[in-house]
């Protein structure tokens, strides 16, 4: 039987002079995480160790109002407890408290005043070691009613954190800009993501499009095109053959589609005699940053495969293992995800997913541990995978999800994205230059990511170097 907590106050008639309640906690990362969250409040010098190091303190430091927030948890919960209101706090911060630091927060009855139900306490916060972190004086409406209240459950809050980006991100600004050609950007949306990777320096942009149109866009925008190569041709279909033209001439190094339909774009790429089209079939990859798993996760393919074959998830698994590859992974994990983890017969994902694994065994797919069929859980959890007694290399960690069709890719990603808080960048491989889809929907640091990882592919491979 589970014993339930039960909160209890003090009324005013009962509090005395000189009484007294306390609670201990410990201070973490976590916490200065969440208080910010919360707060707003991103002070580097509670949030960069970097910039702390060199800062008065030499250390990160915590929140002074979350020191001050454990008051206010001994008011609520303890002395006088529930019932109280909080109307007034005095606070002087006498010594920075640090991760690790266990503080104790008490507070202790000075005055009453009968005439307006008001208590006057005492509030100290003190450190492990017994030096006052936090004093000062608060002022309450004591309850007049007696209250004995079950006490709710503690939330249980995740900090997320958006940052498999960063090394991506960081790594191509290392590499300079890559001349690419934004083809048909004839809306504010897809002008301004080629003007903000232009802004971080990952890209040098080239505008493909009508003129006119472009201008008439920024310029309704609050854009400027000053210093930006435009490349004037009457509409989108001409505007995708153009691009694949200066790709294939070296003048650029990409191509970041705009405000074309992605199969127009794609359409000019495959087409016979375009020079961009490899023996390898094109995929589309989402490099997933997804808050709750501890690595980049790729999700292929869930935009331009409809129904592959084995054939075709040989390449779309290639062409995402050399994507993890520009990314700085050199053996990448492949799960090949089916409903279940064994061979069935009548499920053809399990039998592609088993032939794949032997095809990396053998060789026809390089660079990577490759195993399936496994089902999604047993691909990202190793607590899963033990339980059902897998022994694999990629099980409960992999790197990479390739998916049975474009419907479980496109379900899949989009539930990372809406119930896990994912953010979801977006390439095309397999031509002999990166394509960059973006959507309307995206922010701006997925639109980055998407323009980071294209110039990571394009400076592992060469523009135009051979396919594989």
């Amino acid at each position: 039987m589970t014993i339930e907590t039960l909160l209890h106050n003090r009324t005013f008639d009962e509090l005395t002079i000189g009484e007294r309640a306390s609670i201990t906690r410990t201070a973490s990362e976590r916490d200065i995480a969440l208080f910010a969250a919360a707060s707003g409040d991103m002070n580097p010098a509670h949030m960069d160790p970097a910039y702390a190091a060199d800062d008065r303190f030499g250390h990160v430091i915590v929140h002074g109002l979350w020191t001050a927030a454990l008051i206010s948890a001994v008011l609520g919960t303890q002395l006088p407890g529930p019932g109280t209101i909080y109307l007034g706090q005095d606070i002087r911060f006498r010594k920075p408290v640090q991760p690790g630091d266990e503080i104790t927060a008490t507070v202790e009855v000075i005055e009453k005043d009968a005439s307006r139900g008001q208590v006057k306490l005492t509030t100290t916060c003190t450190d492990q070691t017994g030096q006052v972190v936090l004093s000062g004086q608060a002022v309450v409406l004591a309850p007049k009613v007696k209250i004995s209240r079950p006490m709710m459950p503690m939330p249980d809050v995740a900090v997320q954190r958006h940052s498999r980006y960063a090394q991506a991100l960081s790594d191509a600004r290392g590499l300079g800009a890559m001349p690419t050609a934004i083809v048909h950007p004839c809306s504010a949306q897809a002008l301004q993501a080629a003007m903000e990777a232009r802004e971080q320096g990952l890209l040098d942009p080239v505008l493909v499009g009508p003129e006119a149109r472009l201008r008439a866009v920024a310029d309704a925008a609050g854009i400027s095109l000053a210093g930006i190569d435009i490349e004037a041709v009457e509409h989108s279909h001409a505007a995708a053959a153009r691009a694949v033209e200066l790709a294939v001439k070296g003048r650029v190094s990409a191509l970041m589609k705009g405000s074309l339909h992605t199969d127009e774009l794609l359409g000019a790429i495959v087409a016979p005699g375009s020079g961009l089209h490899t023996e390898r079939r094109i995929s589309h990859v989402y490099a997933m940053d997804v808050p709750s798993y501890p690595k980049p996760l790729l999700v292929t393919d869930a935009a331009i495969n409809i129904a592959p074959t084995l054939a075709h998830k040989r390449d779309i698994c290639q062409n995402a293992v050399d994507l993890m590859h520009a990314m700085g992974l050199e053996t990448p994990r492949v799960a090949v995800l089916a409903a279940v983890e064994t061979v069935n017969a009548a499920m053809p994902a399990t039998l592609d997913a088993a032939a794949l694994t032997v095809m990396a065994t053998r060789g026809q797919i390089t660079g990577a541990q490759v195993d399936g069929p496994l089902a999604f859980d047993n691909a990202v959890s190793l607590a899963a995978a033990r339980t059902k007694g897998i022994e694999s290399p990629v099980a409960g960690q992999a790197d990479i999800l390739l998916v049975p069709d474009l419907e479980s890719g496109n379900m899949l990603a989009k539930q990372l994205i809406y119930l896990s808080d994912a953010d979801a960048a977006g390439l095309a491989v397999g031509a002999r230059v990166p394509i960059i889809l973006t959507s309307r929907a995206d922010s701006v640091r997925v639109r980055l990511a998407s323009v980071a990882l294209a110039r990571l592919v394009s400076a592992r491979r060469g523009v135009l170097g051979p396919s594989r």
